[in-house]
């Protein structure tokens, strides 16, 4: 298998090596596919279907095309984001998935393999209370884990209890929902300057002092996927559940 990432192909010739140096049947993986330039997708059309590059080299009347066959192979492509992908490319994979959000039961089982690489001790409880926090997420869960190892090691024993978990997590601001300072002072904000909305990004943003970019690509999709936050066509409103875990009244219709 050949990992690669979308950012990392930017040009045909940074394709090209990966593709003609593949054994048969193997796997090429490339992240963020929706990333890679127009170009690089038309050298991909012809590599999955026929197992072929086409090199063109020259310019104008002098052009040349070279045919370079390889071997076949399966690519697979991630996305965040699969509209971004062009319809001739998407269309050419066979098999599309939807890949759900982990459990907290299917973290707790990364959190306790990790916790046996970085030779670290920790119960049941806590491992599913990271996991309860790390909003489904295995890089964050680790990140978690990585952060209470290094508390319990100064704090304790090193051994990480479901008390010792709690209080690294309330060091790092960290609620029982998973909910960081920004997310919680975006939530502050929207109930207390805007009346719990609604209120548009740009608005919301400015407020904050904080980019509409940062907002919406990593605060507003977890408290959106919390029911934390909806989206209506006037603006962000803030959910019955968000005035709970702000233990606030709701305004009365």
């Amino acid at each position: 298998m050949q990992l690669t990432s979308g950012p990392a192909i930017q040009a045909p010739k940074d394709l090209v090596p990966y593709l003609t140096n593949a054994d048969e049947k193997s796997v090429l993986f490339i992240d963020e596919i929706h990333r890679i330039p127009k170009a690089v997708e038309e050298y991909l059309y012809t590599a999955m279907e026929d197992y072929r590059i086409d090199l063109i080299l020259g310019e104008g009347t002098n052009a040349r095309t070279i045919n370079l066959s390889i071997k076949p192979f399966t690519l697979i492509g991630a996305t965040t984001r699969s509209g971004m992908l062009s319809a001739p490319l998407r269309d050419r994979f066979v098999l599309r998935e939807h890949l759900e959000f982990y459990t907290d039961e299917e973290l707790a089982e990364i959190v306790r393999r990790n916790a046996k690489k970085l030779k670290v001790s920790i119960d049941e409880d806590a491992a599913l209370e990271l996991s309860h926090r790390s909003r489904s997420t295995p890089r964050i869960a680790n990140n978690r884990l990585r952060w209470v190892r290094d508390y319990a090691t100064s704090k304790a024993d090193g051994h990480i209890t479901l008390d010792l978990a709690n209080a690294a997590m309330k060091m790092q601001a960290i609620d029982n929902l998973g909910l960081d300072n920004q997310d919680r002072k975006y939530l502050k904000t929207l109930l207390r300057v805007f009346g719990g909305g609604p209120a548009g990004l740009e608005a919301i943003a400015h407020t904050m002092n904080a980019a509409p970019d940062t907002l919406s690509d990593e605060v507003e999709p977890f408290l959106l996927r919390m029911e934390l936050v909806i989206r209506t066509p006037r603006g962000r409103v803030l959910t019955s559940k968000a005035y709970q875990h702000l233990q606030v009244d709701p305004p009365e219709v």
